[in-house]
């Protein structure tokens, strides 16, 4: 069911697309649409994980080098079912961690050197268990094509509303009143991050209650998440992007105020998913 809401939201995402070409461009930016979509999915689908772990100075590491992360990441990898990912350290003092790549066989995991001096090493397995939960669950390729046709349609947007200042567009049967242009101009990228929002909260419901399943210790996790949110509700990792923040396990803009995109947030409250996991414990 969770794969095709997936599909089903994701399908919306690129003909909302694909619809907001033909508003500013008649047929022909309906063309132009779909090929960019093409081309963001295929990109987001082979490339992406090398541009986030570049963007963070992600630093991949051997198990010489980090022995004991090495061995939490491959017994958690053991547990449940998956190959062994490369594993990253990123040089960050703010505590946080994400995993990305397309599939589980091209997966990465990173955490930033502040997670590891903040947490104990059973809180950081089950963040790291949370991260390969999104591995096999396939959320990272979901989530990275999710945010990038959400970006382009803001993008798109923000064309149109000079568009409709200065009359571009299609042929004038097909342009739309520049009033109505510029009313799309503000509410399309706001659908379009509803739908960014509805494909990534849900995911990390899941990701936690599967980390809860793989170390059969929701508080674990809950604790560890208790300590990310107060220590980011102080500072927030100074690369972090709108568009990569549905990756971290906890929302790399807790102290930051974001005003109106607040409402948009990737990530639910991290007390909605500490009283999840709490009704978790019920069950394992």
């Amino acid at each position: 069911m969770e794969r095709v809401k997936t599909i089903f939201l994701l399908t919306l995402l690129t003909l909302l697309f694909i619809w907001i070409g033909g508003i500013f461009g008649g047929k022909t930016g309906m063309l132009i649409a779909l090929v960019m979509a093409g081309v963001m999915n295929f990109v987001s689908y082979f490339y992406s994980d090398k541009l986030v772990l570049k963007q963070y100075h992600a630093i991949e590491v051997t198990e010489e080098e980090a022995p004991k992360l090495y061995q939490i990441v491959r017994n958690l990898s053991r547990k449940a079912k998956l190959p062994m990912p490369k594993v990253y350290i990123i040089p960050e003092d703010v505590p946080n961690a994400f995993a990305t790549g397309r599939n589980p066989e091209h997966a990465a995991v990173a955490v930033t050197e502040g997670l590891l001096n903040l947490l104990s090493e059973e809180e950081v397995e089950a963040v790291l268990a949370h991260e390969l939960s999104h591995v096999k669950h396939y959320d990272i390729l979901v989530g990275t094509v999710a945010a990038t046709i959400a970006g382009a349609i803001a993008m798109i947007a923000n064309m149109m509303q000079f568009g409709a200042m200065f009359g571009m567009g299609g042929s004038d049967e097909e342009r739309p009143n520049p009033i109505v242009m510029l009313i799309l101009a503000v509410i399309l990228p706001i659908a379009a991050s509803v739908i960014q929002m509805a494909v990534s909260r849900n995911r990390e419901f899941m990701a936690d209650e599967g980390a809860a399943m793989i170390t059969a210790h929701p508080e674990w996790l809950q604790s560890a998440l208790i300590k990310l949110e107060n220590y980011n509700a102080r500072g927030f990792l100074p690369e972090a992007t709108p568009e990569s923040a549905h990756m971290f396990i906890i929302n790399p803009f807790t102290g930051k105020n974001i005003s109106f995109k607040s409402l948009f947030s990737t990530h639910p409250s991290t007390q909605e998913r500490i009283e999840r996991l709490e009704e978790l414990k019920k069950k394992i």
